[in-house]
């Protein structure tokens, strides 16, 4: 390929509204133009990035077993009504109407068309296990769609769906496609981790994010250093402090905090460590009779250390807290007769259900709201002040430094971006969809289902956020959008220069080397901004002077300065380098 052959614009700045550095560099880097909020045209340069990033999940998913078809963008909401989700999902999905008023969606994702397929289809239990796999436009209507195709609302996704018998064969079936991730990730060439993820409403144990390590991550990703245990912050457990309760030593005193409601403003007041404080949540669930109408509230207290954070997944999950709220002030105040800022488990007006931590649990002398304004009670203790709590429970995020669950050293956190996301859905969607086979037996048995997907464009920019510096791009080898480019200097007045850059790019095309020769003419200033902003990962420079001295320029994208190699060797050593 020759520059002037295809499509190369590079912009010096980047727009006003890019916010991190993949949207940045991406624009500038011309790989991709906005067309509107969170839709994005794919321009050749970067459209060579996609594909690639295609090619291996493709060449992975179908050595994995798995059967490609392509299910359409825009589907009938007959089918998104069976398992009631044309109502759930809200307005992230889009839904249209065509000329006769027919409802229809565009897919956000394939779950409901996919089941139809395998109801229709998969009738024994001989045509199972199956996985089907599609790589597609997706649409979802983000309400603030941001940092370019890192959150878009128009994008492409591999979406995977299995078909099994049973749990045990879906749990294969998963296991199958945890694997051939792992091989997806390893080819791409990014540092990554694969943490057990919440499977949220889907419920079970089987589920793994795959997230691209990038300190711009949205997710908080808990791995233990010393052993393959890693989880997202949702899932990682805060394991139980090791016991047992200190001993009271203190005694119960109602403290003036004037004008200090939160439990950092009363440490500092009191000079105590925030960890010696207890804070309050108010949390509300809602019993409801056949027509949504509320029968009866009951409000719950949960108890946490100063310095920890409430884990809304773990509180979600907790006997009775399914689908909680957070009490209004209204509620609060009505149950402990004050606002917010000065609450605790002492002397409420009504019976509250009170869930502690395990942490507070064992804390002795402990510190918390007192129920009126401007107040907190010091000194308090369980058992001797007030009851011991009737659920005690792991309801936090888990911090640095925390003891890992497997027992092999503490806890650590790093910022990750999440790319790939595979889980076992087990019968949720055929059993709304009536979807199933007919056994050894005869008998119909519902479908044991997995899902499987990976953001095909979201990937690129995770990359990009991983590796960039202040010139631009550094893409990794598998999934850049040139291998190598030649920079010849002053091609248009050199023969010796236009014959050895011409050479060297027929003898790479030919050894299957994706490779790129700058013949623009631009200034070597220019052209090497160029590449550095675009990223191509190894470079060779030819020029007349270096020619006349028996040597190129060698530099990979990475390296500070470039090395000489004579022309005759250059093929070999940039062999030896893409091997590398």
């Amino acid at each position: 390929m020759k520059a002037s052959q295809f499509f190369i614009s590079t912009l010096k700045e980047a727009p006003a509204d890019a916010e991190v550095a993949s949207h940045k560099l991406m624009t500038r880097a011309g790989m991709v133009k906005k067309l509107g909020a969170g839709i994005y045209t794919y321009m050749p340069m970067g459209l060579r990035v996609i594909r690639k990033v295609e090619a291996i999940v493709r060449e992975e998913m179908n050595r994995a077993g798995a059967v490609e078809l392509t299910m359409p963008v825009v589907q009938p909401a007959e089918l998104w009504q069976e398992t009631g989700r044309f109502d759930k999902m809200g307005p992230e999905l889009l839904r249209i109407q065509d000329r006769h008023e027919r409802d229809f969606i565009v897919q956000p994702t394939s779950e409901e068309v996919v089941t139809d397929i395998a109801r229709q289809e998969l009738r024994s239990y001989k045509q199972l296990p199956k996985n089907f796999y599609q790589i597609q436009t997706k649409f979802r209507d983000e309400r603030r769609p941001r940092f370019g195709l890192m959150r878009g609302r128009e994008f492409i996704m591999k979406d995977a769906y299995s078909f099994d018998r049973d749990l045990d064969g879906a749990k294969a079936s998963y296991k199958i496609m945890a694997d051939a991730y792992r091989r997806i990730f390893d080819r791409f060439g990014l540092r990554y981790r694969a943490v057990a993820a919440d499977s949220g409403a889907i419920g079970g144990d089987l589920s793994e994010e795959f997230q691209v390590i990038a300190a711009t991550g949205e997710d908080a990703i808990v791995y233990c250093p010393g052993s393959d245990y890693a989880a997202n912050m949702e899932k990682a457990e805060a394991l139980a402090p090791e016991g047992p309760r200190g001993t009271a030593s203190a005694t119960l005193t109602k403290t003036p905090t004037p004008g200090k409601s939160t439990c950092a403003d009363v440490a500092q007041l009191l000079g105590v460590p925030l960890s010696t404080t207890v804070k309050s949540l108010v949390l509300a669930t809602d019993a409801v009779d056949e027509a949504g109408v509320v029968k009866a509230t009951q409000v719950w207290l949960l108890l946490l250390r100063g310095d920890h954070d409430m884990n809304e997944v773990k509180v979600g999950k907790l006997p009775g807290l399914g689908g909680f709220r957070f009490a209004t002030v209204a509620e609060i105040e009505a149950h402990f007769g004050c606002k917010p800022g000065y609450l605790g488990p002492l002397n409420t007006k009504l019976p509250v259900k009170v869930v502690a931590d395990r942490e507070v649990a064992l804390m002795a002398d402990w510190i918390c709201g007192a129920n009126e304004p401007d107040f907190h009670i010091t000194g308090v203790n369980w058992g001797r002040d007030l009851p011991e709590p009737a659920l005690v429970a792991d309801i936090r995020n888990v911090v640095a430094g925390d003891l890992s669950p497997d027992g092999k050293g503490a806890l650590a956190i790093e910022r990750g971006i999440e790319v790939g996301h595979v889980f076992v859905l087990g019968t949720k969607y055929s059993q709304a969809m009536n979807a199933t086979f007919l056994d050894e037996g005869g008998k119909p048995r519902l479908l044991e289902m997995g899902c499987y997907g990976i953001g095909i464009t979201r990937l690129p920019a995770a990359a990009i956020e991983q590796n960039h510096d202040e010139r631009g791009i550094i893409w990794p080898d598998a999934i850049a959008p040139f291998t190598v480019v030649i920079c010849p200097i002053g091609m248009d007045r050199s023969d010796a220069v236009r014959e050895s850059a011409e050479s060297l790019l027929a003898d790479l095309l030919a050894s299957g080397v994706d490779v790129i020769l700058d013949d623009r003419g631009e200034r070597p200033g220019a052209m090497f901004a160029d590449w550095e902003l675009i990223g191509v990962p190894h470079r060779v420079v030819i020029s007349d002077r270096g020619l006349k001295e028996g040597q190129l320029e060698y530099q990979h994208r990475r390296d500070t300065a470039a090395t000489k190699v004579a022309p005759d060797e250059i093929r070999t050593f940039l062999k030896s380098r893409l091997q590398a």
